[in-house]
């Protein structure tokens, strides 16, 4: 296999043809295992001396301390592991030091090993015990403000360990120890910043999932009076494994249809939908997302399955749908560096009820968790604002999946239906774009 380093390679993301029936499936490029782990690590590099030196003086921070024991690792540590580490080894150390500006942050491994780009600092032979290296290391370094990872809000940023604070604690000097800060506000800026060459990536693996999505929302995989709900649910689980990819949770197919004894997504949300056989006449929803290359996406979108004669989704439905664009376009419009998701939420639920839409707003972050850390801009069960996640403030070079619904009467069905949308999006200077553009027409099965 020819090899390429990092921009080159990205230039062969082209797209590979397969047909099925009545339609044509692209099928983008998927990396083997060996070339994930290039990019992987080559990613981790960059963060590492390009993001994370920005990231700690942001945040006033000169020395960071992560420490996990094996299958129990920190959040924020296992994104920062080489691609070679599945987990952590033993007890693994990480420490970042920031000597100021015009200096190099250096990357320590309290390990006898280096740890990717961390190099070892525990010779066994001088300390026999890892904490003392660990206390020899600050020591020769004098950091004036110590994070360690604990937060009583995100529960990503609050990996270090009940045990391991304690060993930590009782090992370091007052000295030192009286200079020990919570590191959440470091670790959800690591957590949820994303660099340029990640988003590079994101556009090609927002791709992919979409085409997925409506791969799945067509007649290659439904048939209509015999391909129930289920079935797709496991269809997608399935593919995604066949394409050699992993998902971070189980795919929601569900129906909303003129039966009034159809589930009700007025009532509850809480509530998986049942099977269903799909017919014609249904509107469908899918929920589903990927991971790859460590980054997550987080997608809903629609299809309507015609009826015979029809050639596109019934009028009142496509003007349903656009009230779902349009509330998305009402949300990210009010994005702007500072504000706490709470006034976001606030902001656009406001001008959503001036212009009369019934709008549900439930957006989250979304990067190497799928929800991720940072402003958390509603909750489905509550449109009044979360404490914590929602004071916290946005940030340029942040990514978060839209999530939403407008309810509308469908008059012909006599009831309100929710459409329910959500797409990844990227806010930075430029302002706010979703990833890999956005559902602006429901589906039809088959197409048309």
């Amino acid at each position: 296999m020819i090899r390429f380093r990092f921009f080159p390679f990205l230039t062969l993301f082209t797209m590979l043809w397969s047909v099925c029936p009545a339609q044509t499936v692209y099928h983008p490029l998927i990396l083997d295992e060996r070339d994930r782990a290039r990019i992987t690590n080559e990613i981790l590099e960059d963060r590492f001396s390009n993001l994370l030196p920005q990231l700690m003086r942001r945040e006033g921070i000169d020395f960071w301390i992560l420490i996990s024991r094996e299958y129990n690792e920190d959040p924020v540590m296992k994104t920062m592991l080489p691609a070679e580490w599945l987990s952590a080894r033993r007890r693994t150390v990480m420490v970042f030091y920031d000597g100021g500006p015009g200096t190099e942050i250096e990357k320590l491994a309290i390990a006898r090993y280096d740890v990717g780009l961390l190099k070892a600092q525990w010779d066994v032979n001088v300390y026999p015990d890892q904490w003392e290296a660990l206390v020899e290391v600050i020591k020769k370094r004098n950091p004036q403000k110590i994070a360690i990872n604990t937060s009583e809000t995100y529960a990503l940023a609050d990996g270090l360990t009940h045990t391991e604070y304690n060993r930590m604690m009782n090992t370091i000097p007052e000295t030192w120890r009286s200079r020990i800060v919570s590191g959440e506000k470091l670790a959800v800026a690591w957590l949820e910043t994303r660099s340029e060459k990640e988003m590079v990536l994101y556009e090609h693996i927002a791709h992919i999932s979409h085409l997925i999505v409506q791969e799945g929302l067509s007649e290659k995989v439904i048939q209509p009076g015999v391909t129930t709900t289920e079935d797709v649910v496991w269809w997608y689980r399935q593919r995604v494994r066949e394409l050699g990819l992993d998902t971070w949770f189980h795919p929601t197919v569900d129906i909303q249809r003129a039966d009034p004894d159809n589930f009700d997504h007025l009532r509850t949300f809480s509530k998986r939908p049942d099977k269903q056989v799909i017919l014609p006449g249904d509107l469908l929803h899918v929920d589903f997302g990927i991971t790859y290359l460590r980054l997550n996406t987080d997608m809903q979108q629609h299809a309507y399955v015609l009826r015979p004669g029809e050639k596109a989704a019934p009028a009142s439905l496509q003007a349903a749908f656009r009230q779902g664009n349009r509330l998305q376009d009402i949300l990210v419009s009010k994005f702007s560096p500072g504000k706490s998701g709470n006034e976001v939420l606030s902001e656009a639920l406001a001008q959503a009820q001036a212009e009369n839409i019934a709008g549900t707003i439930y957006t989250h972050p979304i990067g190497f968790h799928g929800h991720a850390a940072g402003p958390t801009i509603g909750l489905w069960d509550n449109q009044k604002g979360v404490p914590g996640p929602g004071d916290y403030p946005l940030f340029y070079n942040t990514a978060y999946s839209i999530e939403l619904n407008a309810a509308v009467l469908i008059p012909e069905w006599n009831k309100t239906v929710r459409i329910m949308l959500e797409e990844d999006g990227y806010f930075n200077e430029a302002g706010f774009r979703f990833i890999d553009g956005r559902q602006e027409a429901i589906y039809t099965i088959p197409r048309q």
